[in-house]
This record gives structure tokens, sequence and C-alpha cells, in this order.
């Protein structure tokens, strides 16, 4: 299942924002071992043009992370994409995205923006208000229903849990109790895990029986997971 966007003529992009471009990126995260269909049609129509301030607008298309302020990064696609594809891995290839998922760090709004695009129900987490107050805007210009909450993103959703799966968009040196503790038994959890000098992204499965076992994916470099709220 895929959400419709109300594409404005804004989102659809022109000279280095054109489709022709955002294909081009396409190809890039294939040659990058990116697979899933899915995964990749999300990107190619989601305009991540909108989700960077407009004097980075003709870099957007590029595979590279960029700055969105407070410190903070939209991430590279092609680490969007691993993640996004890590939620359909496991055992077996799942026929269908995971229904509720929960993002621990909402940022620019981008990643959140490619879940609602592949239908899930997101809930997002932003501990930075002006990013969160931004993000909103852009998911209510693109149409989509994502749910979001500023909050200390390490103590994820509670209420709403459990999830069938949780990305987590910053890094920690350890998994943290209460975001695993939130997952549904057959859910997925990716996140990056290290410290400043080397971080790896993870991907855990828990079982029926709520036995977590553990997947490294890819070296990866992340912002650190902080504690606390920012109203600015």
């Amino acid at each position: 299942m895929t959400a419709r966007m109300r594409l404005q003529p804004e989102a659809i992009g022109l000279g280095m924002t054109s489709q022709r471009v955002r294909d081009r990126l396409i190809d890039r995260l294939r040659t990058g071992g990116i697979v899933d269909e899915r995964v990749l049609n999300a990107i190619r129509t989601v305009p991540r043009h909108l989700f960077v301030d407009e004097a980075l607008a003709t870099r957007a298309y590029e595979d590279t992370a960029l700055p969105i302020g407070h410190g903070q990064t939209i991430s590279q696609p092609w680490v969007v994409a691993k993640m996004t594809e890590a939620l359909f891995q496991g055992e077996q290839p799942m026929p269908s995205p995971p229904h509720k998922v929960l993002e621990v760090g909402t940022g620019s709004g981008y990643q959140g923006a490619i879940l609602a695009a592949l239908g899930m129900e997101v809930y997002t987490v932003e501990r930075i208000g002006e990013l969160l107050r931004t993000a909103r805007k852009r998911f209510r210009t693109l149409g989509f229903n994502v749910r979001s909450k500023h909050d200390d993103g390490r103590i994820g959703w509670p209420e709403h849990a459990p999830f069938d799966a949780i990305l987590v968009t910053a890094a920690a040196p350890a998994l943290v109790d209460a975001l695993s503790s939130q997952l549904a038994c057959g859910g997925v959890l990716v996140a990056p895990v290290g410290g400043s000098t080397a971080q790896s992204l993870m991907r855990l499965h828990k079982d029926a029986a709520g036995v977590i076992t553990q997947t490294t994916l890819a070296p990866v470099v992340f912002v650190p997971l902080l504690s606390g709220m920012i109203d600015r």
C-alpha cells in the first residue's frame, strides 16, 4: 500500500530538483545495494528538496547528508533507504509494510514522510521544538497524516505501544531499553548504535516469545541520541 501525496508545483520540481535528477539518485541507490522496489519508489516520489532549506534545494538529490539547523542533519538518502528497507527484511521478506511505526527523531520530517508514503501509520517524536513545527508543516503540505509529539525521544511513546516497528535516527552507545520494550512481538527495531568514533546500523527482531536477535547492517555516522527537550 502506498499513500497518496498532494503534489503541488513546488513539489514536482525543476532543474536540479526534477524527476530526471531524482531518477539518477534511484540508480545510485540501486548500485549501492538497495533492492526493495517499494522503498525505491517512495524515495523517487517524496520530494526531498522540500525537506531542506531553499538554499540547499539544488543538492537535495545528491546522496549525502545535509544540515537542517540545530546541529542536526537530513540523513543521506542511502541511509534512509537502508533503514527503511530493513523494516521489510528478516528470515522471509515481508509482503507488506509494518502497520504502526514509531520514529525517534523527526528531524526534517523526511524519513517519516518516506514511511508514510509506504502506507505505514507513523508516530514520530522530536526533542527540538522548531524542527518538529517545521516538519509538521511539511507533512500537512504533502497530505500525510503523521502523528507527532514534542518530547524526549529516548522514552518513546509508551501510550501508543506496542509498535510493529521502531526506527531510531540518532545514535546511542547501547540500545535504549525503553524503546525495545515498546516493540511488539514479531516486530523490528532499526537503530544506529555506537559512539562518536564508530557506529553500526543494527536491526533487532523480537520473536513471538519476546526473544531479541540482532543483525549488523552497515557502518554509519549519526548525531547522538540526546535526552531532554528544547522548546525553540
